[in-house]
């Protein structure tokens, strides 16, 4: 019997998606600020002090430090819970905040706990709790980057994150191992062993343009993968609007760029 709100939903669009989560009367979805599209009459919005859950005790200061620790996955201290105080079912939506997939997570099916990127959590069921997942090996802490801190959802009740571009989902079988840029993580189970390795090679190191480092995923376990982390995503846009087109030649950029309307 699950402790958290069993909801249904379902899943709509295709680059731009959004999940509707259909709730039954007192049922509860949580959700970050800001990924709200709509709700059916009948359903009240409420802004509550960290994830609801009351995972550690539901004293002010276990709220706080639950809270507080939201702060350093750079989320807010606040989301926000949808109850359906009405009769019958009612449903509401939350949208994905840049192209890509909404990924499902029952996490009865998982042991009751996904690790997942900072950013990807979207909403659950009351009852998920949303906390913080430190990488324990001196070298992940070092140069773990992106993947240093990272969010854990615990429960027995549906979770969905988000992740940018196309969803590759792998199970490692014992012992086998994945090499992944740390940005291209969006989740993965408790089982996963997760490290950091160096790339190696003086011209890796040089000229590779991949970083110095990247993720080391020892199975057995289940592990997401998105094609378009936000963050290169934004660096790309970033170098695309403040400098010169690097797939243009030098002479037929400033071509290219007065035909296309940009005389700059």
């Amino acid at each position: 019997m699950r402790t958290n709100h069993d909801i249904d939903y379902f899943i709509q669009g295709e680059e731009m998606q959004m999940v509707e989560i259909e709730l039954d009367p007192q049922e509860t979805a949580i959700a970050e600020s800001g990924s709200f599209m709509y709700m059916d009459d009948g359903i009240q919005m409420e802004t509550i002090f960290g994830d609801g859950s009351g995972q550690g005790g539901n004293s002010f200061f276990n709220k706080l430090w639950g809270a507080g620790k939201r702060l350093l996955t750079g989320e807010s201290l606040f989301m926000t819970a949808f109850t359906h105080t009405g009769t019958g079912k009612a449903r509401v939506a939350f949208a994905s905040p840049y192209p890509g997939k909404i990924i499902p997570l029952d996490l009865s099916q998982f042991g009751g706990k996904i690790i997942c990127q900072k950013d990807s959590f979207l909403c659950a069921a009351k009852g998920v709790s949303v906390g913080i997942e430190f990488q324990r090996k001196l070298g992940t802490g070092l140069f773990g980057g992106e993947g240093f801190i990272m969010q854990k959802l615990e429960g027995d009740g549906l979770a969905f994150c988000h992740a940018g571009g196309h969803i590759v989902k792998r199970t490692l079988k014992p012992g086998e191992v994945l090499r992944v840029d740390t940005g291209c993580i969006v989740a993965y189970t408790q089982t996963i062993d997760y490290d950091i390795q160096f790339v190696g090679g003086i011209k890796n190191t040089i000229f590779g343009g991949e970083g110095l480092f990247f993720a080391t995923l020892r199975g057995p376990g289940e592990v997401w993968l998105q094609t378009l982390p936000i963050s290169r995503l934004a660096s790309r846009i970033l170098a695309y609007g403040t400098g010169a087109r690097k797939e243009e030649g030098s002479i037929l950029g400033g071509l290219g760029n007065l035909l296309d309307g940009d005389g700059r």
